[in-house]
């Protein structure tokens, strides 16, 4: 007869955490309180190495970060329009490649928004002319 799932095969079996490995785990874990006594100790000694190992497994790593700057980008116009200027920026030295990128990245969302809300009127506006007599198509009616 098939096993079940959480059943052993061998219920006569060595029991989970009584191998090599958790014997070694149980050992360092006892000795773990130590070990980091020493080893701050070993870095405001000023080894260099004790003081790395500190700060990479405590610390996050520093990512750069780009200031906040204006872009001369019109707020009006057709997103080409928009989007040229922002190259056009950047190539003038005007901005960053990252604050250009960040600036394509938000007018290609907008254009998607836009896309979405163009498709969400076309098919209201052809729900409406679906019904016979002129009412919008309810939620039930669609599906949903």
């Amino acid at each position: 007869m098939p096993w079940k799932p959480g059943q052993s095969g061998n219920p006569a079996g060595r029991r989970p955490g009584t191998g090599e490995v958790a014997r070694l785990r149980a050992a360092i874990a006892q000795a773990v309180p130590e070990i980091l006594d020493r080893l701050v100790q070993q870095a405001r000694d000023g080894d260099m190495q004790a003081i790395k190992l500190l700060l990479e497994r405590t610390l996050p790593p520093l990512k750069p970060m780009a200031l906040p700057e204006p872009l001369p980008v019109p707020a009006t116009g057709s997103l080409t329009e928009r989007a040229e200027a922002v190259l056009a920026a950047m190539a003038a030295g005007q901005a960053s490649a990252d604050a250009a990128e960040a600036a394509m990245a938000g007018l290609a969302t907008l254009a998607r928004l836009r896309v979405i809300d163009d498709l969400e009127r076309r098919i209201a506006a052809l729900e409406e002319r679906s019904k016979p007599d002129g009412r919008k198509l309810e939620a039930a009616d669609r599906g949903a």
